[in-house]
């Protein structure tokens, strides 16, 4: 951890950035989902839905990125977002599932773990 124990501001800080990455990282699966029902943009709905969660979700990553390093905050933000999406891809039929995509994704989610767990 970059703070020292006893400063429990810094430590609020450092907690609430990690809180808004996953946050982020939800909301990329989201705007991903909605560009792709928002057919190049043509579908007002899933096209607003787009451009206001890909804002807050940038946002979320840039506030994340003032504690957290780049490359750690991005590849969880990313790791995140991407299984979500194929997931979703998934659970809803627009994606076949198979057993090797369930174990990739298991994979990625494994390796944000760790990444988590080494910063």
């Amino acid at each position: 951890m970059p703070y020292p124990a006893s400063d429990k501001t810094a430590l609020w800080e450092y907690v609430m950035s990690w809180l808004v990455l996953i946050v982020s990282g939800f909301l990329e699966a989201v705007w991903a989902t909605a560009l792709g029902k928002s057919e190049g943009l043509s579908r007002l709905t899933p096209s607003v839905i787009f451009g206001v969660t890909l804002v807050a979700s940038m946002v979320g990553l840039g506030y994340a990125m003032k504690d957290l390093p780049v490359g750690t905050a991005y590849a969880v933000w990313v790791g995140i977002g991407a299984s979500l999406t194929v997931g979703y891809g998934m659970w809803s039929g627009a994606e076949t599932a198979s057993l090797a995509k369930i174990l990739l994704i298991m994979g990625i989610v494994g390796c944000v773990v760790g990444l988590k767990i080494l910063h």
